[in-house]
């Protein structure tokens, strides 16, 4: 059982405890353990297995004795008994917005509604609006919330998918019958959501390659198996398809079936006007095309793209946005990597609503190899985070100054920042005097979700328009998969930002990745500095960066383009230079 697992569970044994009515020590007991398993450093389920817990603030006897079962049995049979009191179908009810544990109580309890068809039903029928606490705004909203999910049903956000694609690859890797293997598909483009995972081998065995395959503990069900092909449903129901070819058929079939489709057909059609047919095991002679060149040996991806007269094209950019063009004129770019990150800003710590303090965060960010960290807790209006207000932030610039004292000489700062909310009608949570005491800003809209596109756009722009905001946080406020952006121009915002000085973060975040991908090759052409930020709640937060890289890349980015990849002592002038316009 992975920590990912282990909190969940917890989580979910503290909803369903809240449903009860049970004390709300108890509940928060339970949600405390699920945050701290989340962001403990070390590896917490080994520790677990070998009943190594004891000192770990927050987590009592009774939740080390769990975690210790969960480890070393993989299941945990109080939260077995416990569910079994509910149907099966009831946490379907938490992914709708707007649906907390005492109106999933309310609903169940007077309405019996234990599933999204029955929710559905409840609010169509005008049911639920009968409740107390609910009317009609509250449940157009959930109606809305279901059609979103139910738009998204069978898509799956990377930090869903991600292990359990490594640990698939590394399995398949490890066969002694397998040359090659990768993920493809969207997946391997970094694409935000992904419908499934797709695997590609290389063997001269694919029957007992398949096999394997079928057999791994992560399969749940068989779909479909044949000689060289097969599809399973792995852990959490995403399905995951493998395709044995032989090495020489590799590299058309790693093209072919990382895609996208439209990248797919373009390069089809570069090999047609040469004579050649290209499909996901070869290129072929086009009949009585006798110009037609000599077809040269491809042996891997590069080797194929060659062949065509283009550049590699790195997996990220193949959707038909321009790669083709860029890679015939050698103008593709030296994408950036995740080892170019030096630092990284936008973190919370318990100071608000983080899982970790700051010397925590400070000495997990050093011990990644980053230089610097950048601290932003909320805001005094996100009471519902437990933002700072003046007199807190003013006494956390302390706290931090002190802790960078103690870690001058291992080369490493903290800078003090705030993610400060963009009010209403577009003036900021602190005042000018309080901010320019920060050595960054991040401004970020976090409620009033629902102004009209023009009216929300000039709420963004006016905030961005303050000398001391140094960067725009999640600029479309999206939740992949649960909430969608909100109205804005984003074209009219990176305008302003180019205007302004602005550095527009890519938020790590799996849950947001915004500004999504499709709009930075237009923000890098307008100048637009990028910040890949975390967005980190929690020590294990921090690696989110692995997901904001993906989309960096997919947005054409390079180091050049994102402040964060400079070194101490070219980054602080990064950050004051809007100051200074």
């Amino acid at each position: 059982m992975t920590r990912e697992d282990a909190a969940t569970i917890f989580e979910r044994i503290a909803l369903l405890l809240e449903l009860k009515g049970e004390n709300t020590f108890k509940v928060r007991a339970y949600r405390t353990g699920a945050e701290i398993v989340e962001s403990f450093s070390g590896d917490i389920m080994k520790l677990a297995a070998e009943n190594q817990l004891a000192g770990i603030k927050g987590l009592g006897e009774a939740l080390r004795d769990k975690l210790h079962e969960m480890a070393t049995t993989g299941k945990l049979e109080f939260y077995e008994k416990l569910k079994a009191e509910f149907p099966d179908t009831l946490f379907e009810l938490f992914d709708v917005p707007g649906l907390g544990p005492k109106k999933v109580a309310a609903l169940h309890s007077e309405l019996g509604v234990s599933s999204i068809a029955d929710l559905k039903r409840a609010c169509e029928s005008g049911e639920a609006a009968k409740l107390s606490g609910f009317g009609g705004k509250t449940v157009e909203k959930i109606l809305d919330g279901i059609a979103f999910r139910e738009q998204h049903a069978s898509e799956f956000r990377q930090d869903q998918v991600h292990a359990l694609a490594q640990e698939i690859l590394e399995a398949l890797r490890q066969h002694p019958q397998v040359s090659n293997a990768e993920v493809c598909g969207s997946f391997r483009r970094g694409k935000e959501t992904v419908h499934d995972l797709d695997f590609l081998v290389s063997t001269k065995q694919p029957e007992e390659v398949i096999e394997y395959f079928v057999q791994l503990p992560i399969v749940v069900d068989v779909i479909a198996k044949g000689p060289t092909k097969a599809s399973v449903h792995a852990t959490h129901g995403v399905q995951c398809d493998l395709r044995a070819v032989s090495r020489k058929e590799y590299p058309f079939a790693l093209v072919y079936f990382t895609g996208s489709k439209e990248h797919n057909v373009v390069i089809r059609q570069r090999a047609l006007a040469r004579g050649w047919s290209l499909n996901e095991y070869a290129f072929t002679p086009v009949p009585d095309h006798a110009d037609a060149p000599v077809i040269p040996p491809v042996h891997d991806e590069a080797e194929l793209y060659r062949a065509l007269d283009l550049d590699f094209i790195d997996p990220e950019l193949r959707e038909n946005k321009g790669e083709i063009e860029a890679a015939e004129h050698g103008g593709l770019p030296h994408l950036i990597q995740l080892e170019n990150l030096r630092g990284v800003f936008h973190n919370h710590t318990t100071a608000s609503d983080g899982g970790a303090t700051l010397r925590e965060m400070a000495h997990a960010a050093h011990e990644l190899g980053l230089q610097y960290l950048g601290i932003a807790d909320h805001s005094k209006s996100s009471f519902q985070a437990n933002g700072l207000d003046e007199k807190r932030l003013l006494a956390q610039i302390e706290e931090i100054q002190a802790l960078n004292e103690e870690m001058k000489e291992e080369g490493f700062r903290i800078f003090t920042g705030s993610e400060v909310d963009i009010l209403k009608d577009g003036s900021l949570d602190f005042s000018d005097e309080i901010m320019v005491q920060l050595d960054y800003v991040v401004a970020s809209v976090h409620n009033v979700f629902n102004l009209p596109e023009a009216e929300m756009t000039k709420r963004i722009i006016r905030a961005i328009e303050n000398p001391h905001v140094t960067m725009l946080g999640h600029l479309t406020g999206r939740l992949l998969l649960q909430r969608p952006a909100y109205n804005v121009n984003i074209a009219a915002v990176i305008d302003a930002a180019a205007e302004t000085g602005t550095i527009i973060e890519l938020n790590a975040s799996a849950w947001r990745l915004d500004m999504d991908w499709r709009w930075w090759k237009l923000a890098k052409e307008k100048g637009v500095k990028c910040s890949i930020n975390p967005d980190a709640h929690s020590v294990h937060g921090l690696q989110a960066v692995i997901y904001g890289i993906k989309a960096a890349r997919k947005g054409w980015l390079t180091r050049k383009d994102v402040i964060n990849c400079l070194p101490l002592g070219q980054i602080e002038d990064a950050l004051r230079a809007k100051r200074a316009m």
